[in-house]
């Protein structure tokens, strides 16, 4: 296990240092092997996370050709998260989403695969965000326009 191969892992997941050693130790080395326990790992511990209280967010708008417009509440946990870049960033690929998708309601927006890699869920990718920022996320509620 070299330095490159935890810099590599980290890239590639957005996991600490830590987890990125512990990781490939665990996966005698593999990356790919070493990814899947990243996940596995960071799905846990998302899913603790999924009790507490989320007291802050914000509300992100996106309009598309000015035809379809998109109001979306995503909540965390403390405004330091609301304001971070990757939290904001998460806020526009989701309203995106739904600006694209025309999900009918929560749930059927959280079981679809995410636009630009759909080999996970939005819910996954929810939940890489939880990991990745530590705190727990919602969607509160969304409304999509069209005209």
């Amino acid at each position: 296990m070299t330095t490159e191969a935890i810099k590599k892992l980290r890239k590639l997941t957005g996991a600490g240092v830590m987890d990125c050693k512990r990781a490939l130790e665990d996966a005698g080395g593999d990356v790919e092997a070493a990814v899947r326990l990243i996940h596995e790992r960071g799905l846990i511990k998302a899913e603790k996370k999924g009790e507490r209280k989320t007291g802050a967010g914000l509300i992100e708008s996106y309009i598309h050709n000015e035809r379809v417009g998109v109001l979306l509440e995503l909540r965390c946990e403390t405004d330091f998260v609301a304001r971070a870049g990757a939290f904001r960033n998460l806020a526009h690929e989701l309203a995106m989403q739904i600006a694209a998708m025309n999900p009918e309601n929560l749930e059927s927006l959280l079981n679809q695969p995410y636009i630009k890699d759909e080999s996970i869920t939005v819910s996954e990718l929810i939940k890489r965000a939880i990991v990745s920022l530590g705190e727990n996320i919602k969607i509160e509620r969304f409304c999509r326009y069209e005209i």
